[in-house]
Formats: C-alpha cells, structure tokens, sequence
C-alpha cells in the first residue's frame, strides 16, 4: 500500500484539529485540550526549534565557506538581500492598496470599537511597554545588537537568529581566507552536523500530523474559550480587516512571487507549490517561520532541486530579515486602526509606513506574534496611538499563521531564484 504523502497527513491533521477545536469549544472542554492535547503541540515546535539554531550554524557556515571566494559570496550576498528587499517593499505597497480600497476600519461599529478596547487593553499595553525599550535605543543600535559579545549567549535563544547568522557568515568567511586544506576538517565537521540535523528533521517530521492537530486545537481554544459565539462575533466585527489582509497576502502569492518564478526561472509553478507544501502547512500550524526554516531547507534541496550552496546560505537569511507577509500585515493594520480612530493618513504617512514596515521586518524574531511589537513602531511612527492594536489583537494569531505561510513562501521563492541565477537549480521531472 501506497503511503500518504507528508502533505497530506498534514493536511488530515490540521482538519481533525479544526474539528476537534470546535467540538471542543462547543463543549466546554478548554481545560482538557489545554491539559492533554496542547502539549504535543509544544513539544513538536521544540522539536523544531531545537534543532533550527544548530542548522543555522551549520548549514550558514558550510553555504558560505562553499563559495570559495569572496566576489561569489558578495554577488549572491547582494542578489539575495536585494530581492528579499524589494519583494517586502513590494508586499507593503499591496497591503496599503488593499486597505485604502476595502476601508475596513470605517465598517467597525463604536461599540465593538470600545468592547475589543477594553478586552485587549491589558495586553495592547504590555506591547507597548516593550516596544518603549526598543524606542530608547539609538539610531545604530540594530547593527550593534547584530554583533554578539559573547556567541554562546547569543545561540542559548532562537530570538537571536540575527546574531548567529553574523557569527557563521563570520566564520564561513574566515574559512574562505585560509589554505583549503587547514580549512577542511573545520568545513567537514558542519557539513556533516547539517546532514545530520536534515535527518533529524525527517524524524520529527513523523510527528508533524499529530503535532499539527494539537496546534490547531489550541489555536481554536484559545480564540474561542468555551464559547464559540465570540469567534463568531469577533469575525463579524473584524471580518473586512481579515479580507483586507488575507486579499493582500493572496495577490502578493500570486502576482509577485509568481511573477518572479515565471520571469527568472524556469519552475512550473505546480512543482514548485507541490514540493514546498509540506512546509506551508507546517508554517501555518506553527505561525513560526523560524520553527519551520529546517523543513523549508529540506524541501527546498529534496523537492524543488536548489543546490545545498545555495539553499544554506539564501534560506537561513531568509528566516532573518525576509518577513514579506509580516510587513504587508503591519501596513493593513496601521491603516485599519488609523481608519476606525478617524485619523487621517496623507501620502507621506503612507511612504512611512513602506520605509518603516520594510525596515522593521529586518531583524524581526521569527516566531510567533513577533510582527505586533514592530506594528507599535510603525504605529507611533505615523502618529497613530499604540493602544489602537488592540482593536486586532482578537484575530492576530489567526492571521498570524497566514502571513508566516508568505513569510516561508518567499524565503523559497528566492532561494529557486538565486539557484537558477547561479545555475544552480536542479528541476524536478517528476
């Protein structure tokens, strides 16, 4: 008997989870699923998590050091960077064309203005208390914090991904610089620590559906609690907002990356969505890109032919500061509140908001409710009070699974790019 591909035994999972979270929350049995179905949630993400440092690392230190010299490195260092860059930029323009076209925030009632207010304010104002952190840092301080004092402090939280993609593109560099054959034990040793990572991402993917089915049952309870009549409510109430968003992160998908996969390589688009599904699926469940990079890396060199050189280097980068459906959220939801609180937003506020969302998706952590604390920045930044997120925080992790779907999604889409560029890139016939 032929076995069920990965994608689907996801896909089986999350349907049972979002059957189970309904029956659940019909029956009031929150406690349970907290208690006894949640936890193999948790331990799949660690699973994931765990092991998405030391790929990092590795993978990073053995695509760099790959290159052989310096010229290659800076050639695919600017590619990649360039077009992570301007696919955000790209991504934010749609997210503000979207909301000045659906107007979402006029569709609130007062209300329900003052009602999600209140429910949310608490934690709308622990978001902000954090952001005020980041505010009293200089103007620099982003590139000092890329810069570790001390690795093994930095490697010690998957928040500092930033910090180990420095250290091993440092490293990756140094190797560059010296006598291939001193080099290669140093070489030798990560290549095979990343091929062991891969495989151990082929065990933990035993435990994708199951773990997939208790996310999706926790997601489901948290939202709803043991009253779905709120989902319901509160889905109504921010239905346009969540088109409005979910519009934008569609057309990004089917304009801009397709657009690019058609016009710079040669992979049908069937193929290349047939191979990544696995690790869409798993972003969506996860809303942790970061959780999901070693799946994405595997699909990448198994499923879709990108050269490891060149799938360790784009990929990992990627997970850093390629956060195309993070920022196009952040623009939505800017205008949406500054919509629903009727404060106006003229073309420069809105050119602030594309220089600061693309800004701020640099360097955002990859993982879960992330893009909030950098939304309070952007908010501030065009003079929108910081209080207003709470208006979305009731459907945030909803739209948070979609947008880290784009988040994964682009990071693949570049890394086929960049390995065809490179003649590097290896289409399936199958």
């Amino acid at each position: 008997m032929k076995k069920l591909a990965l994608h689907w035994q996801i896909i089986i999972g999350l349907i049972l989870g979002l059957v189970y979270g309904m029956v659940a929350a019909q029956s009031g049995w929150g406690s349970f699923t907290t208690d006894w179905i949640a936890p193999f949630g948790t331990i799949f993400i660690n699973l994931l998590k765990l092991i998405a440092m030391p790929l990092v690392l590795a993978s990073l230190i053995t695509g760099v050091a790959s290159l052989s010299d310096l010229k290659k490195l800076s050639r695919i260092g600017g590619k990649t960077i360039g077009i992570y860059v301007g696919t955000t930029a790209v991504a934010v323009t749609i997210g503000l064309i979207s909301v000045n076209m659906l107007k979402p925030g006029d569709k609130v009632p007062v209300d329900m203005q003052e009602k999600l207010q209140l429910t949310y304010e608490q934690d709308a104002s622990k978001k902000a208390g954090t952001v005020q952190d980041i505010k009293d840092r200089g103007p620099l301080q982003p590139i000092v914090d890329m810069v570790p004092s001390n690795f093994l402090n930095s490697a010690s939280s998957n928040r500092n991904m930033l910090q180990v993609v420095f250290v091993a593109i440092f490293i990756g560099i140094g190797l560059i610089q010296i006598p291939s054959d001193k080099g290669k034990p140093v070489k030798d040793f990560f290549k095979s620590l990343t091929d062991v990572v891969i495989k151990l991402v082929d065990i933990i993917m035993l435990m994708a559906p199951v773990g997939v089915f208790a996310l999706i049952a926790q997601t489901i309870n948290k939202v709803a609690g043991d009253n779905p009549s709120q989902v319901l409510e509160l889905l109504g109430a921010l239905g346009y907002y969540m088109i409005a968003v979910i519009l934008g992160l569609i057309t990004h998908a089917a304009i801009t990356y397709a657009g690019l996969m058609k016009s710079m390589t040669n992979m049908p688009l069937n193929t290349f969505y047939k191979g990544l599904a696995p690790a869409q699926l798993l972003a969506f469940s996860t809303s942790s890109s970061g959780a999901t990079l070693p799946v994405t890396m595997e699909r990448c060199e198994e499923k879709l032919g990108v050269s490891e050189e060149v799938s360790s280097f784009v990929l990992p980068l990627g997970a850093t500061i390629n956060m195309d459906g993070t920022a196009l959220y952040q623009a939505v939801a800017t205008v949406f509140i500054a919509q629903a609180l009727n404060i106006p937003l003229d073309i420069g506020a809105q050119l602030t908001i594309v220089l600061t969302a693309v800004l701020a998706s640099i360097g955002t952590a990859a993982v879960p409710g992330a893009g909030i604390v950098m939304l309070v920045i952007i908010l501030e930044a065009v003079g929108v009070p910081s209080a207003g997120i709470a208006l979305i925080l009731g459907v945030d992790r909803i739209l948070d699974m979609m947008r880290t779907v784009i988040n994964v999604t682009g990071d693949a889409t570049v890394a086929v790019i960049i390995a065809g560029s490179e003649d590097q890139l290896t289409i399936p016939t199958k």
